[in-house]
């Protein structure tokens, strides 16, 4: 597995979101800081201007896509010099897909596509954590035109859905987090994992953590599929991945297995084998350490129940 996908795979909660929305001038919108999301704004006709604290008002136009991995409070506005209203809605809280709204009625018109992703703040990854408050991708001709084609084809089924509009929906907002990260990773600015995965050394050790987690690794271990001496390998990788070989490796297991805990049934010694411990009581004492619970308590408490009446209910329905 692509470690990538793995990072997203760890930290996804729930199912993303989108409306379109036209804003009519004069216009000023504040949206609110939301804790363990991600959003994205991206402007689809016309222009707006991104107004953030302590920074200078940004330009925005068609094409344009702004992200925002953290979920951090910002504006919008069709002026730098707008008055701002306090916040209507919230499209990173808004569950719903494809919904349609508008704000005004006359004047020049702005139409933006947002949405929001669910993270859990408590497994961020430090790729994640790694990204700057906003990044702003401007719409240049040849650039990232896998992300283009993905906006145009959610832009479209936005526009106009069709049978089975929510499938296709929630399939490219999946796919366009995944492009807008690929963007910031290959952006000349991009983080310091950017160039953790890039380094040809962290990158392949890093790939051998995320394939076989469960494989017993040590330092001289991974310093071989890096190809570097131990002492090398050690102080390369934790400049560029914030950790120590071993650290990461440990940190990875237990968030593997969190995921397992809340996402499988399968049993505490499969899921510890899985994750390279040899015995259950090796595993629970690690995962302990890192998550403040045993993994049974956690998996209770991550597995939403049925509710008595909605049970009661389906067993006096019988089977449809």
């Amino acid at each position: 597995m692509d470690i990538l996908s793995d990072v997203l795979a760890s930290v996804r909660s729930g199912r993303p979101s989108s409306a379109t929305v036209t804003w009519y001038a004069p216009w000023g919108q504040r949206f609110p800081e939301v804790r363990g999301s991600a959003g994205f704004q991206i402007i689809l006709q016309g222009s707006c201007w991104l107004i953030r604290p302590d920074h200078e008002p940004v330009a925005l136009n068609v094409g344009d896509v702004l992200f925002l991995p953290h979920g951090h409070s910002y504006a919008l506005a069709d002026s730098p010099d707008r008055d701002l209203d306090e916040p209507r809605c919230d499209p990173l809280q808004d569950s719903r897909l494809l919904v349609r709204d508008s704000v005004g009625a006359t004047g020049q018109a702005t139409v933006t596509l947002c949405g929001g992703y669910g993270l859990d703040p408590g497994r961020a990854h430090p790729l994640l954590r790694d990204l700057p408050n906003h990044i702003h991708l401007p719409a240049r001709l040849g650039h990232h035109p896998r992300l283009r084609a993905a906006i145009e084809l959610l832009a479209a089924e936005a526009d106009s859905p069709g049978p089975g509009a929510d499938t296709v929906v929630l399939a490219l907002l999946d796919t366009m987090l995944v492009y807008l990260l690929r963007a910031w990773l290959t952006e000349p600015a991009g983080s310091t994992w950017a160039r953790a995965l890039g380094d040809p050394a962290v990158g392949a050790a890093l790939q051998a953590v995320h394939d076989a987690p469960e494989h017993p690794w040590t330092v001289r271990t991974l310093a071989d599929r890096a190809r570097l001496s131990r002492a090398a390998f050690a102080q390369r990788f934790t400049a560029l991945v914030g950790r120590p070989p071993l650290g990461y490796l440990t940190w990875w297991r237990m968030t593997t297995a969190a995921r397992l805990l809340r996402e499988s049934d399968a049993p505490l010694s499969e899921i510890s084998a899985r994750v390279g411990y040899g015995s259950e009581f090796a595993f629970a004492n690690a995962f302990k350490r890192e998550y403040g619970q045993a993994p049974g308590r956690y998996r209770r408490s991550a597995i939403p129940r049925p509710r008595p009446e909605a049970t009661s209910q389906e067993g006096a329905a019988g089977p449809a």
